[in-house]
């Protein structure tokens, strides 16, 4: 798969300077990155973004491993046995009008593929959004957005995603969200050849990748890819389509997928260690969890450290309703975190800080109550209440490396208005803390982290 990643030259085949047209934001986007060379093939271009323009790919002065494809559906098989003149290795096809829009698309891709096999050239595609790499800062896709130059970061999570739109609106999310880093994003839509097991596969022995998504409406060799999530220790988390009948029918219609029996997908799926999510947000707030959530020691329960009484209660219900115990603190924390609270006020989990804030400033507070419960051998985990509005992201760094160093996971619920509260998420999410806009989210994610290191153990970036 390198070649798709980090290929020896490319021809983009419709490019365009026309900024409406999807081929110009391919050029585009590939220039804001890329380094190697690229070949623009367009015949009603003499040049483009300042290279030279090509009419055909036979005119092109050199080889190339990658083509990416953005014209008529029909000139694909054409396309192909040009390619094959050229050195290509691998095409990836961001057109529509394929297999999923009926039997004339189908015998159209099943002819491409077809010649592609007898040439030793890989598809990727069609209908789909192409691909994004944030180590190389390589971005061979037609996304409408230059966003991706200012916002998007490294990082250690890659996703696979079959839809080409819905991969569009998730990548915006995660840059305009931020807190989470890229190492690669798939988008592989009908999946005619390349498909996302064999992805999976590759994203397992990717040292620049420890925590794995997927959108899928349907698995291809899905004993393999039961195989492979069984026997690695990165969390592979999933989302996956067309559960319901109108759902799978849906999906039918979209990227022309045989979606199986749900039931039987997602018994198979826990029996081999997926970590199953219902929806796209619960699908980023997973990965960027797990980005920054590397072990749990699972020796305890979950301690709750909250700025409201009310707050606490409803934490604790939710621990309770995903089956995570409440942690009983020791004589030796409950005796730390008494010397700042007011006399009249004995300490207990939840720990409610706001009296002791009062009387003793919140960075005391939380740095002698903080210290205390994760060096209590009950507690194997924390849910944090923050406000964002009168503390500083910097005064939890030492619970950041707390976190890492004793293997409890943290996870923070914030409250707080206006660009204060996002820069301070900012800086909370950069320490290594995953912030949840909803309460019920973070202790979900807890949960799943939770079950998954006790299952796999500490994750790494060996296989």
């Amino acid at each position: 798969m390198d070649f798709f990643f980090n290929p020896d030259g490319i021809a983009i085949i419709g490019a365009s300077n026309n900024s409406m047209k999807g081929g110009y934001h391919i050029l585009n986007n590939t220039l804001g990155g890329y380094k190697g060379r690229v070949y623009p093939v367009n015949p009603g271009y003499e040049t483009l973004l300042g290279l030279p323009c090509y009419p055909n790919l036979e005119s092109t002065p050199g080889d190339f491993e990658l083509a990416i494809y953005f014209i008529n559906a029909t000139s694909l098989p054409d396309t192909i046995d040009a390619c094959a003149g050229k050195g290509t290795k691998g095409i990836i096809i961001e057109s529509a009008g394929f297999a999923e829009v009926g039997d004339e698309g189908s015998k159209l891709q099943a002819e491409c593929v077809r010649r592609a096999r007898r040439h030793g050239i890989r598809l990727w595609g069609p209908n789909c959004m192409g691909l994004l790499d944030g180590h190389r800062r390589h971005v061979f896709s037609f996304m409408y957005t230059d966003l991706w130059k200012t916002l998007m970061a490294p990082g250690n999570v890659s996703y696979i995603v079959q839809s080409g739109m819905l991969s569009a609106g998730f990548m915006l999310m995660i840059l305009e969200r931020g807190g989470m880093g890229i190492s690669k994003v798939c988008s592989i839509g009908n999946k005619c050849d390349v498909h996302e097991t064999e992805l999976l596969e590759y994203l397992i022995a990717d040292p620049a990748t420890e925590v794995i998504g997927l959108y899928a409406e349907s698995i291809a060799d899905p004993r393999r890819f039961m195989e492979l999530c069984r026997g690695t220790k990165k969390p592979v988390i999933v989302l996956k389509g067309g559960r319901s009948p109108s759902g799978a029918k849906a999906a039918m219609s979209h990227t022309a997928s045989l979606v199986g029996n749900h039931t039987i997908t997602e018994n198979a799926f826990r029996q081999a260690g997926v970590i199953p999510v219902r929806d796209i947000t619960e699908l980023m707030d997973f990965m960027r969890g797990f980005s920054k959530t590397r072990a749990s020691s699972n020796h305890g329960g979950t301690a709750v450290v909250t700025f409201s009484g009310g707050g606490g209660i409803v934490t604790s219900d939710f621990l309770n309703d995903y089956g995570l115990p409440m942690a009983r603190l020791s004589e030796e924390t409950l005796r730390a975190v008494k010397e700042v609270f007011p006399p009249w006020m004995d300490p207990s989990n939840p720990v409610d800080l706001w009296p002791a804030v009062e009387k003793n400033g919140i960075e005391r507070v939380y740095n002698q109550v903080m210290s205390a419960i994760m060096h209590d051998d009950n507690v194997d985990s924390l849910v944090l209440h923050l406000f964002s509005n009168w503390m500083e992201a910097g005064m939890l760094k030492s619970l950041a490396e707390l976190k890492d160093s004793l293997a409890k996971p943290v996870v923070a619920w914030m409250v707080g208005m206006g660009e204060r509260s996002r820069e301070f998420r900012r800086g909370v999410e950069e320490l290594g803390i995953p912030v949840f806009d909803e309460m019920g989210r973070g202790v979900s994610f807890l949960a799943a982290a939770k079950h998954h290191f006790h299952r796999r153990g500490p994750s790494s970036t060996a296989q």
